[in-house]
């Protein structure tokens, strides 16, 4: 029979949809096939499949180690509850997305080195299983680099606390919370914490500015570590200030306390220079005298060159040490020495050119005594002749030796007759006078040979 016209429009409206029902939809998987994480991270792996036979009923989601044995060995992941998973993964791979929203997305916490590998996905229904094995995942598990964050409040001061926090914003916030553990040689104390940040109450002494501070972190389930370690810096005022004295190339002393007294030779040259430890470092100047804290310096450097020290030179030196946090001063007060005069020298040049003078004279006195004498005696012994000298010190009395015998004529002639005239001859011989280390009065002595 015929339709009435209002059945047949509906029936023409609906004949193209029929197709659609029953033409199955292809078996598809998009998914990412690589991802590389470092360890001790998270990662969601993205995915989304599509597959004829789960459009209708329920279904559940499966993720396994490539080589595994789905029908006896366990997944990594699923959504089938009380389904026993692979021990090294359970509570850590889970697949989060809704079933009818094909969201097989994999998720994965505190990732480890163990973790590196392919991975499949299957579907299962209650009609069969469905494995999706032209597509899988391949998971690179690389070490850990991220490095956690120091936050510190600028400059410590000494004995004032302050706070430093160490935290890891690049955690996971599903992940296992990190161990987090302090290095410090200045004293210190921990103090309030969250999963994923330590604060470090320190109280830094002086002597603690550019220490060394490490926070080290450590995942406990993948064993992965990090760490940062940062310089401490502790400002504070001047101390420790000290002069150091040169003399040419050396160094003579060091002084470490103030109004040292300094004995300098006059004509000296010095360099005296400052040093002062400090934070910030502390700007030196040397002064004459105890300054005021306006006196305008001598010098704006922390060196002084006296290249020859003399009277104007004496009395104290001051040098400055200040920062913005405090200043301190350090004082030396040189003392000129004058050089000696060579007093001795001079009296003994004129010593001897006296004796010089007074020897010639008895030189002459001796040549004419001699002559005059040798007429009427012989000459004299040694004794005779020194006891002719005339006073002067025993010690010391200039000494004359008689000339040797005279040689037989060759002619055997006779001796000369005492009214011809016979010629004498004087030898002088004047020693050196040595240098007295003590200065008095000295006699200068000669040797004096008389020859025929």
């Amino acid at each position: 029979g015929s339709c009435p016209v209002g059945h047949q429009e509906g029936m023409l409206l609906l004949l193209p949809l029929v197709p659609r029902v029953l033409v199955p939809l292809a078996q598809r998987l998009e998914l990412r096939q690589t991802v590389t994480v470092q360890e001790g991270l998270c990662v969601l792996v993205p995915c989304r499949f599509s597959h004829p036979w789960v459009s209708f009923g329920k279904f559940y989601m499966f993720w396994f180690r490539e080589g595994a044995d789905t029908k006896r060995d366990p997944p990594v992941a699923t959504n089938k509850p009380e389904e026993k998973l692979h021990e090294g993964t359970q509570g850590r791979f889970s697949i989060p997305g809704e079933p009818q929203a094909r969201n097989c997305s994999l998720s994965i916490t505190d990732v480890n080195a163990k973790d590196s590998g392919t991975y499949f996905f299957q579907v299962e229904t209650h009609f069969r299983t469905l494995p999706y094995l032209n597509k899988m995942l391949f998971l690179n598990v690389t070490a850990l680099t991220h490095q956690p964050q120091v936050l510190s409040p600028g400059a410590l001061e000494p004995g004032r606390p302050g706070n430093l926090t160490c935290s890891v914003p690049w955690a996971c916030e599903r992940a296992t919370p990190p161990i987090f553990s302090w290095t410090s040689a200045a004293p210190s104390s921990l103090g309030p914490r969250t999963p994923f940040s330590s604060v470090l109450t320190l109280t830094p002494r002086p002597q603690d500015h550019g220490t060394r501070l490490t926070c080290q972190v450590k995942f406990p389930t993948s064993g992965a570590m990090a760490e940062r370690t940062i310089l401490l810096n502790v400002t504070y005022a001047p101390q420790h200030v000290a002069i150091s004295i040169f003399q040419g190339n050396r160094t003579a002393l060091k002084i470490l306390q103030n109004t040292s007294f300094l004995p300098v030779q006059e004509g000296q040259a010095l360099q005296l220079l400052c040093v002062a430890d400090s934070n910030p470092p502390a700007q030196l100047s040397w002064f004459r005298g105890s300054p005021p804290l306006e006196a305008t310096p001598i010098s704006s450097t922390g060196v002084l060159e006296l290249p020859c020290v003399g009277a104007a030179e004496e009395g104290e030196f001051t040098c400055r040490a200040q920062n913005p946090l405090g200043s301190q001063n350090i004082s030396l007060s040189l003392f000129v020495v004058c050089k000696p005069q060579p007093r001795a020298g001079k009296v003994l040049g004129a010593g001897g050119g006296a004796s010089v003078t007074v020897l010639l004279s008895l030189c002459l006195y001796l040549i004419f005594r001699v002559k005059t004498r040798r007429k009427t005696q012989p000459v004299q012994s040694m004794d005779d002749t020194n006891q002719a000298v005339g006073s002067g010190s025993r010690e010391r009395q200039p000494q004359f030796w008689p000339p040797a015998a005279d040689p037989p004529s060759p002619d055997g002639a006779g001796p000369i007759s005492r009214n011809e005239q016979e010629p004498h001859y004087a030898f002088l011989r004047f020693h050196k006078p040595k240098p007295q280390e003590q200065e008095g009065s000295h006699t200068e002595y000669s040797e004096i040979k008389i020859h025929k």
